[in-house]
């Protein structure tokens, strides 16, 4: 139990699981809480047959956990992992904690979902061709192009913001939304994955980091495409 713990998973989660391991409820409830496990727990409807823990459908339950949490709930339990995970200071963590609250599985999972944000690490531009976002080196660096003066005039810088800046410019450019939103995610990341998208992710590093990262992505994809 105490590994579990360790590992990343809730308590309530772990005994929920557990209670299960042999037993049925009289419905198809999988989730319940610990009072309610108390009401209906009866040992009339536990099974002679042998049980098998099933580490991934732990990790179900604890997702559900997870997600079903309040904002602020969550961020308390995840605030001593973010606390280590990410060294800068500006990061508003209150805001990464909203990004991961359904993306991770288990607590443990969070300092390898958040290492961008301390610092912008060399990345291979390939990152930038995807398919189905239709974009290529060269049509992301036309769109980083297009994207830096809008956000260098942006004021406020807000997610709000964020979104109609973008948005108008996409549709002056009559492209799709990937198409801007993928090269500046990755521009502003370095990473193939990450933990919500460019709006997102720009709100959380602020004004002058995210036009730096953007600066350095068109500084990196104009020298390997000229």
């Amino acid at each position: 139990f105490e590994d579990l713990v360790e590992m990343g998973f809730l308590v309530e989660a772990i005994i929920n699981y557990i209670a299960l391991l042999g037993w049925s409820p009289e419905t198809n409830q999988e989730i319940f809480s610990l009072a309610e496990l108390e009401k209906v727990f009866d040992i009339r409807r536990i099974s002679k047959s042998p049980s098998c823990f099933d580490m991934e459908k732990l990790r179900w339950f604890n997702a559900e956990y997870i997600r079903a949490m309040s904002p602020q709930k969550f961020h308390s339990l995840a605030l001593p992992y973010l606390e280590k995970a990410i060294t800068n200071k500006s990061i508003d963590l209150a805001k990464v904690s909203r990004l991961l609250q359904n993306r991770i599985e288990v607590l443990t999972e969070i300092p390898s979902k958040v290492g961008f944000f301390n610092s912008l690490d060399d990345y291979d531009l390939s990152i930038y061709e995807h398919k189905k976002m239709k974009t290529t080196m060269a049509s992301s660096l036309e769109s980083l192009k297009a994207a830096l003066p809008v956000l260098e005039k942006l004021e406020p810088w807000n997610e709000q913001t964020l979104h109609d800046a973008l948005m108008s410019l996409v549709q002056s450019m009559g492209i799709k939304n990937g198409q801007m939103l993928w090269p500046i995610r990755t521009a502003l990341s370095g990473w193939q994955v990450t933990p919500g998208g460019a709006i997102e992710i720009a709100d959380i590093l602020g004004k002058d980091e995210s036009l730096r990262r953007i600066r350095v992505g068109i500084e990196r994809l104009e020298k390997t495409l000229s």
